[in-house]
């Protein structure tokens, strides 16, 4: 296969024209070329009053593929293709005794036990929460009903956190292996929209998501694995040093001495109950900040100029960042377009505030985190659970100020800039549910949080015009971006550093930050597994 990079053809081109252009660029005659794929398409719209071109990224077969290549060796954009394919690194002997256990059905838990399962290791897979569509009604029971089911929510169930979100598939990662091409051609098995696999920036959305899950969680129980909902483990079995297996809410005890922790970010008492046991854990960077909402049209006018609206690109995203006086780096997080708000805490008497669109990314309002920056050393020192314990408080308080019903605290970004509390709405309609009580935000976050953002927001009103606009509305707080501690595990095998058997894997230990990066993580570290398990039974990989 030949890689071709840097295609450039106009939006709405002819269907035919790819293959044209691929004629024309590798200098062979039509009959010369057997087949092509799409491995990636981007545009660019920095320039937005210039011509928007879509750019391909091209694997080709050809005839005499040696020959052209020699032919077109000067051109940097002409080169052998790389191997994407999935290679497995090891299969289950049939006289397996041992079955390994994932803790988690997240992103990360699902692909470290599909990829165990495909090589036959029949996983068993433990989730606190419930099956997707049982969960799903849960959760809309909180955003339209205000009533919380602590186990069954946006963090909680099966799917994880990124269920509940925009879906988002790209990261920027290393990914030297292609690891991520897996992780997209399975989720396009399981009935994702093909288009994954090659535009720039994919994302499946929440509804589309639900069936891809569940399609998945059965192939894992075809190949011979397990899976259980509504199995909180409550701790760990551990002998000299080695884990020997779970505990379950109801007392149940599961043996096994490979263990796969897929937790997610919010899943504080197991933190909790790691570090009680003295499994190594460390406090790790995360960020703070609220949500902001402008209307979707916006953003495409001020990201896509002329282009606004147009089929072919859909609904504009953004990424910013301003570095405060304050020393503090302030960014957005998250931001989904064309979507809404919503309310995403897994505990009684707590608020927080995440976002998420749908496939067709077609609500009024685009969304996204203003976040800022903090580190464990500077801002909670001394035990690792500490930044556990800042976002609690943080989550509490929003609970307060918005009315101690699940409604979230708001204010318009004039009078947060301004430092005066909001009264009423402008034009733009918040999109949170339960709802949004206005006031003031400045009593939600601490001082420094609160200053580098109302230092940052007119700032980036001068990189996207009209983003610091008066009515664009502020919902509160936005604490779980990723996972305040890290479960450290060693470089090589996978593993925590004191505890051998035990393989903490994806965003709650603090190796990933999103669906795609997790679904990497959960490949890897099933891998990891599968070798140590065949190496202790004395074979090979």
């Amino acid at each position: 296969m030949i890689r071709i990079t840097e295609l450039s053809l106009p939006l709405g081109h002819a269907a035919d024209a790819l293959r044209m252009a691929i004629v024309a660029r590798l200098q062979i005659d039509s009959d010369d070329l057997l087949d092509f794929t799409v491995f990636k398409r981007s545009y660019d719209a920095r320039k937005k009053n210039s011509e928007i071109t879509f750019v391909y990224i091209i694997d080709v077969s050809v005839r005499e593929e040696e020959k052209v290549l020699q032919r077109l060796a000067d051109d940097r954009n002409v080169r052998p293709a790389p191997d994407t394919r999935y290679h497995v690194v090891a299969q289950a002997p049939e006289n397996l005794t041992e079955r390994p256990i994932i803790i988690g059905f997240g992103p990360c838990g699902l692909f470290a036990a599909l990829t165990l399962a495909q090589m036959g290791f029949k996983p068993i897979v433990l989730e606190r929460g419930r099956d997707v569509r049982t969960r799903t009604k849960d959760t809309w029971a909180l955003w339209r009903k205000n009533v919380l089911t602590p186990e069954s929510n946006v963090q909680f169930g099966e799917g994880g956190a990124g269920l509940f979100s925009d879906g988002k598939l790209y990261s920027q990662i290393k990914d030297p292996k292609f690891y991520g091409r897996k992780v997209m051609h399975e989720f396009v098995r399981a009935g994702a929209p093909e288009e994954i696999m090659f535009v720039s920036k994919p994302h499946i959305g929440t509804f589309r998501l639900t069936g891809v899950v569940s399609t998945m969680r059965e192939e894992i129980r075809a190949l011979g694995g397990e899976v259980r909902f509504e199995s909180r483990v409550t701790d760990l079995l551990m002998q000299d040093g080695r884990v020997e297996g779970v505990v379950l809410a109801d007392g149940e005890e599961i043996r096994s001495r490979y263990v796969v922790l897929a937790l997610g970010h919010s899943s504080r008492d197991t933190f909790r109950m790691l570090h009680r046991r003295g499994v190594f854990i460390e406090a790790k960077p995360f960020a703070i900040g609220f949500r902001i909402e402008h209307p979707q049209s916006l953003i495409d006018k001020a990201r896509l100029g002329k282009y606004a609206g147009h089929p072919e690109l859909g609904a504009a995203d953004y990424k910013l960042v301003h570095h405060a006086k304050n020393g503090r780096a302030v960014y957005s997080f998250c931001m989904c377009p064309g979507g809404t708000v919503v309310a995403a805490t897994s505990e009684e008497g707590r608020v927080v505030t995440n976002g998420m669109s749908q496939y067709s990314r077609n609500e009024r309002n685009a969304n996204a985190g203003i976040v800022v920056g903090i580190n464990p050393a500077e801002d909670f020192p001394g035990s690792p659970l500490a930044g556990i314990e800042l976002q609690e408080a943080l989550e509490s308080r929003a609970y307060t100020l918005g009315g101690s019903d699940h409604c979230a605290p708001g204010q318009l970004v004039g009078d947060f800039v301004r430092r005066r509390p909001s009264k009423e709405f402008g034009e733009v309609e918040p999109s949170y549910k339960p709802g949004v009580l206005l006031g003031d935000l400045a009593p939600s976050l601490p001082a420094y949080a609160i200053d580098a953002i109302r230092e940052a927001l007119p700032e980036f009103g001068k990189q996207i015009r009209g983003f610091d606009r008066a009515d664009a509305v502020l919902t509160g707080v936005e604490t779980r971006t990723s996972s305040p501690v890290r479960i450290t595990r060693d470089h090589e095998t996978l593993q925590s550093l004191n505890l051998r058997g035990l393989y903490p894997a994806g965003e709650g230990a603090g190796y990933a930050g999103g669906i795609l990066s997790a679904g990497v993580d959960g490949i890897k570290v099933a891998e990891a597994l599968a070798k140590a398990m065949l190496a202790d039974m004395g074979g090979g990989a």
